[in-house]
């Protein structure tokens, strides 16, 4: 592995409240992996066989449905985590949506080495507790909200996520005015539960009405932030 004092997510990842010696030792059980878009790193229902930090790019997390078609779940943004530290099997298949950097370990290494190390332990719930805090409000968003208020929410939250986070502390970094859509229309209608006509409809309103501009099919930007913020409650 590559030092990890100079990895760009050092300071955000669950790695973060470990000492010098800590990190030394994790480094030796872990390596880097590169990954192309549409590559997959585990497969629903497999065995749970590694964990990975996710250190550039994005990822999808998607399960399948009886009917054989794909839902996306979730996404997976630098600094997170992937995989389920011990546990036995995998619950969602993880592919990459963009070129994508990973740090990879084998999930019975991590998990003895987690044990044995309660800063990462403690850093691991905080995590899951986080995760399990965005997957109520996203829930609240697929049951309660309208496509205009779904929309909305979503591309806030993609210029939050996006973000880079600052190299010294990595807390709160700034929202992004500009950035590109890791997502194609209708996977962005998969994930809120639209079609893909009623998503171009509203990325268009939004567009006509001043509140963001689409300068091609893929780049946002927001130009009214608080427009924006108040569609989405």
């Amino acid at each position: 592995m590559s030092s990890c004092d100079t990895c760009v997510v050092r300071n955000t990842a669950i790695c973060s409240g470990l000492d010098a010696g800590e990190i030394a030792l994790l480094s030796t059980i872990g390596r880097q992996r590169k990954l192309a878009p549409g590559e997959s790193l585990v497969w629903e229902g497999e065995d749970s066989v590694l964990v990975a930090n996710v250190i550039s790019g994005l990822l999808k997390l998607s399960a399948g449905t009886e009917d054989g078609r794909e839902q996306i779940v979730g996404v997976v943004y630098p600094a997170d985590f992937i995989g389920r530290p011990f546990g036995r099997s995998t619950e969602y298949t993880v592919t990459a949506l963009t070129d994508a950097e990973v740090c990879v370990f084998a999930r019975s290494d991590f998990d003895r080495f987690a044990g044995e190390h309660p800063r990462l332990e403690h850093k691991l719930l905080e995590r899951t507790l986080t995760e399990l805090d965005r997957t109520r409000r996203w829930m609240l968003l697929l049951s309660r909200k309208n496509a205009q208020e779904k929309v909305a929410t979503f591309l806030l939250e993609m210029s939050e996520r996006l973000a880079p986070a600052d190299c010294e502390g990595g807390a709160n970094p700034q929202p992004l005015k500009g950035f590109d859509l890791p997502f194609s229309r209708q996977q962005i209608g998969d994930v809120l539960g639209l079609t893909i006509e009623t998503v171009s409809r509203q990325m268009m309103a939004l567009n006509r009405s001043g509140v963001i501009a689409l300068p091609n099919r893929r780049a946002v930007e927001i130009i009214d932030r608080p427009a924006l913020l108040a569609m989405a409650r």
